[in-house]
């Protein structure tokens, strides 16, 4: 399968800028700044399109594991203070990524300093040049907030980064920053041309993905989504796994296994533009918050449908709430027009949602979980025959988490 990889990493950037926005409170479109600058930078200083690919991927995912960590945080005070967590764990979620220049250390140490003061102490010279071009873009942007500076206050921003060359930004950073960053520059980084800005700096990278590599990028997206909310934890990893596991029950090639795999993996993507205090709400939802619930299937089909080679990916994603009575959302779909793969993921998003635990619900059984898929098949909500199979081949995991591919079996 053919697909732009890079369209599909700004994508999962798009949907870290909207976590990191609503958890932190951080400006619009932090993550294609950064991405941004370092593919201004990394081309004065001569790179290779093939590193300058690399650091701004990275540079677009350097707060991959900010959803993980926050989570962390949340349920373990020791977590606090322990700044290196994000960094370790977003390191690892690069590493899956099918990238030829070695990435080794450019999240890990996308926060330190030339005269050592990071948190792993590093000094100039002991971590990556794309790690100090990662550096030194981030913690521009953090503090001034390049998307709304006024050109006027560039000098200030340059005497700044002169001051700190060789203390807070390694030297060759500081010279690559102050070389390319000019008004024009500032003013391409504005939330209004960002989208353009990236589009024309970032190198193109299509690639023809197979199901090993499919594989890595769903276990990247789906831990990023899932760590959203407690409530969360493990639902797109669950519904793509049992997804995956329900592919092999039909026979599916492991080709299209693979492609189903990814489409469960980011089905909800989307709802990471959704508050928290709607996700874990122990009540019943007003109207207006069901309406925001639902527009997350929406988001996901508006954020996929933007990667070329992904149409399959995206029609099956984005219609695990559509019904074969045409009353699903959000498109209203009727039977004839949801294919076979679009009904199996629809019961597996059920079934998973069903048996999960959640604010308003316990963990629930196979027995207890059945009923109620039952209850929307005979409704003709569901597929009748989609739900008999079900019903036989989810039975074992009774009250189990349904493990992952590797862990499974393989064709």
């Amino acid at each position: 399968m053919i697909i732009r990889m890079d369209e599909l990493i700004q994508v999962i950037g798009t949907a870290l800028d909207i976590v990191e926005c609503e958890l932190l409170g951080s400006s619009t479109n932090h993550g294609k700044r950064i991405s941004a600058l370092c593919a201004l930078m990394g081309r004065q200083l001569g790179m290779d399109e093939e590193a300058i690919r690399s650091i701004t991927t990275c540079a677009l995912l350097h707060d991959n594991a900010l959803t993980e960590y926050i989570l962390y945080k949340y349920e373990n005070s020791d977590y606090d203070t322990n700044f290196k967590l994000h960094c370790r764990y977003g390191q690892r979620n690069v590493e899956m990524l099918p990238l030829k220049y070695d990435v080794s250390g450019l999240v890990l140490y996308h926060h330190e300093q030339a005269d050592g003061g990071g948190p792993f102490g590093k000094k100039e010279d002991e971590f990556p040049l794309g790690a100090a071009l990662i550096a030194i873009a981030d913690m521009i942007d953090v503090k001034y907030h390049l998307q709304r500076m006024h050109p006027d206050n560039l000098p200030a921003i340059k005497k700044e980064i002169e001051m700190q060359s060789g203390k807070r930004y390694t030297k060759t950073a500081a010279e690559a920053m102050l070389a390319v960053l000019d008004k024009d520059v500032l003013l391409s980084l504005s939330d209004d041309n960002i989208i353009e800005t990236t589009t024309q700096l970032l190198p193109v990278w299509q690639m023809d993905v197979e199901s090993e590599t499919i594989m890595g990028l769903a276990k990247l997206t789906a831990g990023i989504i899932d760590f959203k909310s407690p409530f969360t934890r493990k639902h797109s990893v669950q519904i793509a796994n049992r997804a995956w596991f329900m592919s092999g029950y039909f026979g599916f090639d492991p080709a299209k296994r693979a492609k189903v795999y990814l489409a469960a993996s980011l089905h909800d993507i989307g709802k990471l533009s959704t508050p928290n205090e709607i996700l874990d709400k122990p009540g019943k939802l007003t109207d207006s918050e069901f309406t925001i619930i639902k527009n997350h299937v929406r988001c996901t089909y508006d954020l996929l449908n933007e990667i070329t080679g992904f149409e399959e990916i995206c029609r099956w994603a984005s219609t695990h709430h559509e019904k074969l009575d045409g009353t699903g959302y959000p498109f209203g779909k009727n039977a004839e027009e949801l294919d076979f793969v679009d009904r199996m993921l629809a019961c597996t998003d059920i079934y998973q949602a069903v048996s999960e635990e959640r604010p308003y619900h316990p963990r629930r059984s196979h027995e207890e979980t059945m009923p109620i898929l039952w209850s929307m098949a005979e409704k003709g909500f569901i597929d009748y025959e989609m739900t008999k199979s079900f019903d036989v081949a989810m039975e074992s995991f009774s009250n189990k988490d349904v493990p992952h591919p590797e862990d499974m079996f393989h064709d």
